[in-house]
């Protein structure tokens, strides 16, 4: 843009004027500001929009710091279904997909380290059962009062759910003794 072979004592050429006219007049707060303004705007549109359309509820783990102490505990994830919904096997198998992927996701931006003891220690899941809606909150609530991570899935109702129905709830990773205090009770999901 500056021809920087100039010698200082040469006047500037026209095309030289310009350019630095059209930066004077570029960075007036006149046309700086709305710049700056729809700039954002459209950001966030375009930050709206990648995301996908909202078939899950997430919870962020708020403070994990009794998973993140001891790197020698071993980890598990349990996800727990709803009896109560009536789900196939198939609908099952594709909501704790979800319930294991989102929490993964959810914790890929904000305990990495977790993670990847998860990973090396095999990725340890258990599926287990809970009645209803009002047990399922219940074991949230406890899991979260404790510092354990959780990930409701809400589905889509493309199938055998209606829209919005909270079908799986993903606890952890986390210590297994932690998981354990609190799904302890539920009981190991069967097909038969």
């Amino acid at each position: 843009m500056w021809n920087s072979s100039r010698n200082s004592s040469q006047p500037p050429s026209k095309q030289q004027k310009r350019e630095r006219e059209w930066l004077a007049v570029s960075f007036k707060p006149e046309n700086f500001i709305p710049g700056l303004i729809i700039g954002f705007i459209l950001g966030l549109f375009l930050d709206l929009s990648s995301s996908p359309p909202n078939t899950q509820t997430k919870k962020k783990p708020q403070h994990l710091s009794l998973v993140s102490d001891n790197g020698d505990q071993e980890l598990k994830m349990v996800l727990v279904v709803r009896q109560d919904l009536k789900m196939g096997q198939g609908k099952i198998a594709s909501q704790c997909a979800h319930a294991a992927t989102g929490m993964y996701a959810d914790m890929m931006h904000s305990h990495r380290s977790i993670l990847r003891r998860w990973e090396q220690s095999g990725q340890p899941k258990i599926v287990v059962t809970c009645k209803n809606q009002q047990e399922m909150n219940k074991l949230k609530e406890a899991a979260e009062s404790i510092g354990l991570p959780t990930f409701v899935v809400s589905d889509a109702g493309r199938t055998q759910v209606l829209a919005g129905s909270k079908t799986v709830l993903a606890i952890g990773p986390g210590p297994k003794a932690l998981v354990d205090s609190v799904t302890a009770c539920a009981g190991l999901f069967s097909l038969w």
